[in-house]
């Protein structure tokens, strides 16, 4: 038997490299909008980050995601992700 492949993504705040299960992404849709993608299949630019409360706040800090979306992300984003996690 064929074995399956599992898509692996880079985190963008720690630069691991994982399953794309163990990642968050956020999304800068064609309208302008920024989301958090749960299906991983939404149209737009998108970043990765790890599932970790920890992450996240490094990323709120260095506003990371503002420089990677091109877009400036609102609190609210940061604040519906630690309520995913």
């Amino acid at each position: 038997m064929k074995v399956k492949k599992i898509p692996m993504r880079t985190c963008v705040i720690t630069k691991e490299k994982l399953p794309k299960q163990e990642l968050i992404r956020i999304v800068r849709t064609p309208e302008q909008t920024v989301i958090i993608d749960e299906s991983g299949k939404a149209n737009g630019r998108g970043a990765y980050l790890k599932k970790d409360i920890t992450t996240i706040e490094r990323a709120q800090k260095s506003k990371v995601l503002n420089r990677i979306l091109e877009i400036e992300v609102k609190d609210e984003i940061y604040e519906e992700l630690k309520k995913i996690i």
